[in-house]
């Protein structure tokens, strides 16, 4: 059979034009540089191109940073509908809000993945040098010559490049091409939780929900949450045990599991039992690997995003992180003179550290938003912070502000967060000593008032006072000869 038929080689292929694609092929183009973009989906862009996850995500300073940095950030937040905070839906339909920071005026930005994808695309169109290849499936992918294939509609392409940078989310092909050679190690840890999308339509032309949070139903061993969209409707995401999620196989176990865990919304889906049986169960994986850059004889392949560091979506970092990580590539490749293998080590060598820690965070939120959120020590304890941030402010920081809220790197805030607690619990210990001394004096002052003098010492100001006359020693009141209790002072 003859070989497929070989095309230009571009100076840098990106395979993977989901959200962290388009925004590095923009980072490059920006540069100067040649990019072609191969995705295996048809343009979402296109009528019936079929139906894609729509997730939504919610976009944090982090994210919005990256995109000011190529002139994308008013554009996509245009999109976008702001959340200074969450909502939270007790079981009997009592709702309380909890606000994301002290002053309550900072928001997360809720937007539809679909949506975000299409506006970054349109961007990428718009930069001279870079080519879009739709319903290009990588195959095959050789690290050490940069040579790949692809299946296409219309048979097998080949392409060359000496740069390969993959984008191609937390299955990445990319990924998969480069785990077999000796010394990558790649960890891929499932929870054992499914999730389920499903949407809360626009009631009489308005919101069914308020619009101004991401709203939480925690019950424990499951959850939903529900993000606004700018039609007015809500996208729901239920999390539950995957086991779980398997029995509900019928429309009366879906209604009678809504009308117990969530009845107030169940009241505004009102074809619940159709959506559950229509839309997919997704899950929920983190992948660590290293390393993310292979250095082969002729090519430089490297991975970013989710195929790179895939994360469970409990912080509303997934797409966060990984539109950091092409503001940190392009500043490698700023600091190295556009040396692809230098910046592309760099980069890892700068990132990973901070991958691991958001990865581990977003597992520890997940109790947190399921379990906590709703407890009176979880809301005693937001209080507290958002006391201690409004009397030293910038000096305390709370955690979940300087993810979403900041540029300051993962670990640091890991870091930051860690010496906070010490100096805190320090303080208190501090307090707590002043105030037991305080106290034992007080007491002691007390006790010299009500009782007189010990035996051989000197007269106190009390006693000086005449005081003592009126309470003398082993007396009560003058003349009843009752002695006064020490509690009563």
């Amino acid at each position: 059979m003859d070989d497929p038929p070989e095309v230009a080689a571009p100076e840098v292929t990106i395979v993977g034009a989901g959200l962290v694609g388009c925004l590095l092929a923009c980072f490059l183009a920006r540069r100067g540089h040649a990019v072609t973009v191969y995705e295996r989906r048809p343009d979402p862009r296109e009528e019936n191109a079929g139906r894609s996850r729509s997730i939504n995500l919610a976009i944090s300073e982090r994210g919005i940073d990256a995109l000011r940095r190529v002139g994308l950030d008013e554009t996509v937040l245009k999109a976008a509908l702001p959340m200074p905070g969450r909502m939270m839906h007790a079981p009997d339909g009592t709702l309380s809000f909890q606000p994301y920071s002290a002053d309550g005026r900072r928001a997360i930005n809720s937007i539809s993945r679909s949506a975000l994808n299409r506006a970054l695309l349109d961007a990428v169109g718009g930069f001279p040098g870079v080519r879009l290849r739709f319903r290009h499936r990588l195959t095959t992918l050789d690290p050490d010559t940069g040579r790949m294939e692809f299946d296409t509609p219309g048979g097998p392409v080949t392409a060359v490049a000496p740069v390969i940078i993959g984008a191609d989310g937390a299955g990445s092909a990319v990924r998969a091409r480069l785990q077999h050679r000796p010394g990558f190690d790649l960890h891929q840890e499932y929870l054992d939780y499914g999730y389920k999308e499903l949407s809360i339509p626009a009631r009489d032309g308005d919101f069914a929900l308020d619009p101004g949070a991401l709203h939480i139903w925690p019950r424990g061993r499951s959850m939903m949450i529900a993000l606004p969209n700018p039609d007015r409707s809500f996208t729901c995401t239920l999390f539950w045990p995957e086991r779980e999620l398997a029995e509900l196989d019928t429309p009366a176990k879906v209604e009678r599991a809504f009308t117990e865990n969530y009845p107030d919304a169940r009241a505004l889906i009102p074809d619940l039992a159709a959506q559950y049986a229509l839309n997919p169960v997704g899950h929920l994986v983190t992948v660590r690997c290293e390393p993310w850059t292979v250095l082969g004889r002729a090519a430089v392949v490297s991975l970013i995003g989710d195929a790179a560091h895939a994360i469970v979506p409990f912080y509303g970092q997934g797409a966060n992180c990984g539109f950091e990580d092409c503001a940190e590539l392009d500043r490698c490749l700023a600091e190295t003179g556009d040396d692809y293998a230098a910046a592309l080590l760099l980069y890892e060598s700068r990132r990973k550290v901070n991958t691991d820690t958001i990865a581990r965070l977003a597992l520890d939120n997940f109790v947190e938003m399921r379990d906590k959120v709703a407890s009176r020590a979880f809301l005693a304890r937001k209080r507290a912070e958002h006391a201690l941030e409004r009397i030293l402010p910038g000096r305390y920081v709370s955690r979940y502000e300087l993810v979403s809220f900041s540029t300051v790197p993962y670990a640091e805030v890991e870091r930051r967060v860690a010496r906070q607690r010490r100096w805190t619990a320090a303080a208190a210990l501090v307090v707590t000593g002043v105030s037991a001394w305080a106290g034992v004096i007080l007491r002691n002052r007390v006790r010299a008032a009500v009782t007189g003098p010990e035996p051989g010492s000197k007269p106190g100001p009390a006693a000086k006072s005449g005081l003592a006359a009126k309470w003398g020693p082993g007396r009560g009141r003058a003349g009843t000869g009752r002695r006064p209790r020490a509690g009563r002072w």
